[in-house]
């Protein structure tokens, strides 16, 4: 019996929904309505931030929407007189870039797109396909959902009490009340020192604040730096051992020694996902507690021009990056007074702060989000944990697990939300690589079956 496939709801219009709309958008099938609570689709988190000092953290050349065309949004950039395939150009320039790309696949796809602004609060089961409740009450039908919701909002560190601590613990930092009323000459503590960190730290100097940034983790990394040029990839007669964490590192290391760093972990990426799945749940556990942190500084690097501007805040005095383990935080006249243990040390630190900003990245655990659409969803046993806790469980094509491990008929999770899975799904060219395959699975006449 044929199941028609005739509409597609995505869920989610920041990068992942966006490009998994155009994926469906590019070839003939269903019409697809794009669900986004913002104004301003295909942008996101990422690259809806205005501020001129928020760069890509990845080169033009390698940030195009087209698997199939990898050199378009370098070509873009250029033909704007923006910049050029080396550059790493505000991300405000890739959101605009994404936006267009959507104008213009929509434009040519007959109108089988539609946008709704709002946010998807319920999704049930509706027949053969869902019913999509959105906040304002109203309801749509589609045959075929996609939870595209991009990353969740960061967990509260365990030494800090929202509620105690009141506006001098600001959760979201990029809300508007992480830097407003500051007095300018202050102290801010930054609560992490990844890519986040460097955002906030970044914004609060170019937005006037003149005073003293605290930067603390529980390690005290830096994301590394790009080379100025990018690295020679090796060549390699066979791939690394799956299955065993150590052979996996002693194999990056051996790789490094030989070409560098940068080259090693580049190298490894086309093949993460397949090595992240080839591990059993203890090595997983072992990876993200020992390994984790020393993974994202060497994989996810900063900019030249950012690492530069961190490395002259540090020198100047102005950015303290520090390693210790929050103790507690206790509200004071002047915000906040913070105490924490220096690393590999008995020694306490306790500082007097004006704000804490969470710094410590997107949270991950379903079970811990607020969104209402992933509450309901829980509750009523469509969708379960993924591994370790980490987004959503989904099937190797992205298909939604529900709480008894059935693959539920119809319904699908694309990037940040399926790390559990996948592990290397936040950037560009592995999403783009999912949502393409999920286009090219949902646009071919299928039996009734597991889809």
């Amino acid at each position: 019996m044929k199941m028609s496939f005739d509409h597609v709801a995505v869920i989610g219009g920041g990068l992942s929904g966006t490009l998994q709309a155009i994926s469906l958008l590019r070839q003939p099938g269903p019409r697809v309505t794009l669900i986004e609570p913002s104004a301003r689709p295909a942008r996101g988190l990422a690259y809806s931030t205005t501020h001129p000092a928020h760069l890509l953290n990845v080169r033009a050349r390698n940030m195009s929407a087209y698997g199939d065309a990898p050199d378009h949004f370098a070509a873009w950039l250029e033909a704007k007189g923006l910049g050029t395939a080396d550059d790493y150009v505000p991300r405000r320039i890739y959101g605009d870039y994404l936006a267009e790309q959507l104008e213009a696949v929509a434009a040519a796809s007959d109108n089988r797109l539609r946008i709704v602004r709002g946010a998807a609060t319920d999704l049930e089961r509706d027949g053969h396909g869902f019913r999509v409740t959105l906040a304002d009450g109203k309801t749509l039908s589609a045959t075929i959902a996609v939870l595209a919701l991009g990353n969740l909002a960061p967990r509260v560190p365990p030494a800090f009490d929202p509620a105690v601590l009141g506006e001098a613990f600001v959760n979201d930092p990029w809300s508007a009340e992480a830097t407003r009323g500051l007095d300018p000459s202050g102290t801010v503590l930054l609560v992490g020192t990844g890519m986040t960190m460097v955002d906030i730290a970044l914004q609060l100097v170019d937005g006037g604040f003149d005073g003293r940034i605290i930067a603390v983790s529980r390690r005290g990394l830096l994301p590394l730096t790009h080379p100025e040029t990018p690295p020679a990839l090796p060549q390699r007669d066979a791939p690394p051992e799956a299955g065993k964490l150590s052979a996996l590192l002693a194999d990056l290391r051996r790789l490094a020694d030989a070409t560098g760093w940068h080259a090693a972990t580049d190298h490894l990426r086309p093949c993460l996902q397949a090595l992240w799945q080839s591990l059993d749940t203890d090595a997983r556990a072992r990876f993200l507690r020992h390994l984790r942190p020393w993974w994202d500084i060497h994989r996810h690097r900063l900019a030249p021009a950012v690492s530069a501007r961190i490395a002259h805040l540090r020198a100047e005095g102005r950015l303290d990056v520090l390693a210790g383990k929050f103790l507690a935080a206790d509200p004071c006249p002047e915000g906040a007074r913070v105490r924490w243990r220096v690393r590999a040390s008995e020694t306490t630190r306790t500082e007097t702060v004006a704000r804490i900003i969470n710094c410590t990245g997107p949270g991950c655990d379903i079970r811990a989000s607020r969104l209402p659409l992933l509450q309901n969803l829980l509750a009523r046993g469509l969708v379960r944990p993924g591994a370790l806790g980490m987004g959503v469980d989904v099937t190797p094509q992205a298909q939604v697990v529900d709480r008894d491990g059935t693959p539920v008929p119809s319904l699908f999770a694309l990037g940040p939300m399926t790390r559990g899975a996948f592990w290397e799904i936040t950037a560009v060219p592995e999403i783009r690589k999912q949502t393409q395959a999920l286009a090219q699975t949902l646009c071919v006449p299928h039996t009734a079956g597991p889809f």
